[in-house]
């Protein structure tokens, strides 16, 4: 390790320090009781809350997936992709937020996405309760693989150390810093990590674009790629028999551009749609210290989104324009941001900026295993093996399933050429499938049933892995993003199995009533 790779490594140590530092301060008041741990008591102010769910929701993929596939294909998936991302932002703090703040307060004070819809359904067998938490344990073991990924990624390519030694040194921070704090810390540190990666952002884009001779040398130099900067045809790299980008006299060499149809566009805004079942995001809504200070959040979170997420994909474009043949896979080009970074800035700078991606990942891991964990040990442990169970031990059941969990990542995410954004759209899509739809259909149709319920959750789990893994390869129409036919399916089968079985109780619907007041 040389002299620029020492002071890059000293910052981001530095900067791991603030964060252990933010889960020790919060370490007694979250260790009082389990709402704290799990909720924060609903103290969220409306910048914590705004930039914490942002920074969980974004995560790795924000500074390593997005920028790769602007990278590797140009503008079309990655402007749809963003496009319905800053949609559903503004949508779900717009309509969601306020009543789910209010809701889960009246369906028994809900501190945890299945407590909220088994409680809302006045659940006595808590059905609904089991399905979601498992639904929440099987995704979440997805994304976080994705987030454990971006470790050995920046790691293994700022330092030339082992992918997978450097992927477990992060995932055991992630664990450690997770087990201290808790929700408080966690939507501090947040904040603190929201700022930072917006900042990097915007740094590295600025830099990027004075080395490569400004903003119309790169798009100069891109619009000799068929198809790159168009929004429905996409650049096709020419590969060798290793998968790897051929490169002839110097330059990369690309085929005819693709066609990208409007289904191809409405499938990847179909991302939007992924909010109102993200649980990370969720929680952030009901932990929110007053509902009244929501609207303020939402201006918040959507103005950070759009800069975001435009800097994200300009990075790439930059990227292929300065340095073209740097990375030659899919995988690779993922790595973009981090080494614009490593070249571009002094190495403390560099580790700052490193550190940045470090942020996405830590801002996102701990709300998986947290939100996973709060799944089992509040919501099956407590409500269905151990009824008595004290709240001392819950917490204890909660970290030990936090550390199963962090293991289940870290093993799906020991293959070092896996493509984050790929991992996150499909935990992405089982999430926005199995709790998108009935979500809105608990918050606004009173009709809704718990027959309705249970069937729309399975039907929508269930056809993600059906589309993506037994549809999807056929290719053609059939090659839509998976979470546009699952929450549609799971849409008609919550409204169709409402419709034919009992109307709710009076109970039920008078607490629908006093959440529409919100």
């Amino acid at each position: 390790m040389d002299s620029s790779q020492i002071q890059t490594l000293i910052t981001m140590i530095l900067y791991i320090g603030v964060v252990i530092g933010i889960g020790v301060y919060f370490a007694k008041r979250a260790n009082e009781n389990s709402e704290n741990y799990y909720l924060g008591g609903r103290s969220l102010g409306p910048w914590v809350a705004a930039f914490s769910a942002e920074a969980s929701d974004m995560s790795g993929w924000l500074l390593m997936g997005l920028p790769g596939l602007a990278y590797w294909t140009g503008l079309a998936d990655a402007f749809w992709t963003a496009a319905g991302l800053a949609i559903g932002t503004y949508i779900n703090w717009l309509i969601v937020a306020r009543r789910l703040r209010h809701y889960s307060e009246i369906a028994g004070n809900a501190i945890t996405l299945p407590d909220f819809f088994s409680n809302r359904f006045h659940e006595k067998k808590k059905v609904i309760m089991t399905i979601s938490s498992l639904f929440i344990l099987i995704f979440f073991c997805v994304y976080a693989s994705s987030c454990f990924v971006t470790c050995g990624k920046l790691f293994s390519s700022l330092f030339g150390v082992n992918y997978q030694t450097m992927m477990i040194i992060g995932a055991l921070f992630v664990v450690v810093y997770t087990f201290l704090g808790g929700f408080l810390a966690e939507s501090a540190s947040d904040f603190m990590q929201a700022v930072v990666m917006v900042l990097a952002l915007v740094i590295i884009l600025v830099l990027g674009t004075i080395a490569a001779g400004g903003i119309g040398e790169v798009f100069a130099n891109l619009k000799a790629i068929p198809g790159y900067l168009e929004f429905f045809n996409i650049s096709t790299p020419v590969l060798n028999e290793a998968g790897e980008q051929v490169i002839q006299n110097g330059v990369p060499l690309f085929g005819e551009a693709a066609p990208y149809s409007i289904i191809s566009a409405l499938s990847m805004l179909a991302w939007g749609l992924g909010y109102f079942g993200m649980p990370q995001v969720l929680l952030r809504f009901m932990a929110i210290r007053h509902k009244d200070e929501l609207k303020k959040s939402r201006r918040i979170a959507t103005v950070w989104v759009i800069i975001s997420l435009a800097a994200a994909i300009l990075i790439g474009f930059i990227g292929r324009a300065y340095i073209p043949t740097q990375f030659v896979t899919n995988s690779d080009a993922e790595n973009v941001f981090s080494y614009l970074a490593s070249i571009l800035m002094h190495p403390l700078f560099a580790g700052l900026v490193s550190a940045g991606i470090l942020a996405a990942t830590i801002s996102s891991s701990d709300s998986y295993l947290l939100i996973a964990a709060s799944a089992f040990s509040k919501n099956l442990w407590q409500r269905i093996f151990r009824k008595d169970a004290s709240d001392k031990e819950i917490m204890h059941v909660g970290r030990a399933v936090l550390l199963i969990i962090a293991f289940l990542g870290a093993v799906i995410a020991m293959d070092e050429d896996s493509i984050i954004f790929t991992i996150v759209s499909f935990a992405w899509a089982g999430f926005g499938a199995t709790f998108g739809p009935l979500m809105l259909f608990s918050l606004f149709w009173k009709r809704t049933t718990r027959a309705g319920a249970v069937a729309g959750m399975l039907s929508g789990g269930a056809m993600v892995f059906i589309w993506n893994f037994l549809i999807k390869p056929m290719g053609g129409v059939w090659g839509i993003y998976e979470l546009l036919p699952a929450f549609i399916i799971s849409s008609i089968f919550i409204v169709v199995v409402s419709l034919i079985s009992k109307e709710p109780d009076e109970q039920i619907k008078r607490e629908f009533e006093e959440a529409k007041k919100a």
